[in-house]
């Protein structure tokens, strides 16, 4: 059995509640990065900030007023998503496939008692399946037309 831990990332980039969106999508842009999780000041895991939830919180910022609010001033607490679905690092590569396309989820993070170990993303599932398509293109016995 292939276990999550074989393709997750490991030490995720991540962000704290009080940082910004402003932090969110500089990380995002820099990193090339479409999850963040979000960590308290003990590493306890408390959220997920997404590119959705960001473009969502960026769309959001007029005041009432019509004034629009700076990005740096929107925190990510306001944001993030808080009931955050993970697994363990041990848990089966195919279960957790099956998750996420249920859910329609773009990422599991790996915890341990609470403590964020890792990611596993879409597109670590593609990557896996782009291996698994290579593997069987190589095996396939070759045909010969007369």
């Amino acid at each position: 059995m292939i276990t999550v831990d074989e393709v997750m990332s490991v030490k995720p980039v991540t962000l704290a509640p009080t940082d910004s969106l402003a932090d969110a999508q500089t990380l995002m842009e820099q990193r090339h990065i479409r999850h963040i999780p979000i960590l308290d000041d003990g590493g306890t895991l408390v959220g997920l900030v997404t590119h959705r939830d960001v473009l969502a919180a960026s769309g959001s910022t007029l005041t009432p007023q019509g004034n629009t609010q700076n990005p740096g001033d929107v925190l990510i607490s306001d944001f993030m998503t808080r009931d955050v679905a993970s697994v363990d690092r041990g848990a089966g590569l195919r279960q957790a496939a099956i998750y996420l396309q249920q859910h329609k989820y773009g990422c599991l993070l790996v915890t341990r008692k609470g403590r964020l170990e890792g990611i596993v993303t879409d597109s670590d599932f593609v990557a896996v399946a782009i291996n698994l398509l290579e593997q069987i293109e190589t095996t396939e016995p070759v045909s010969i037309e007369p």
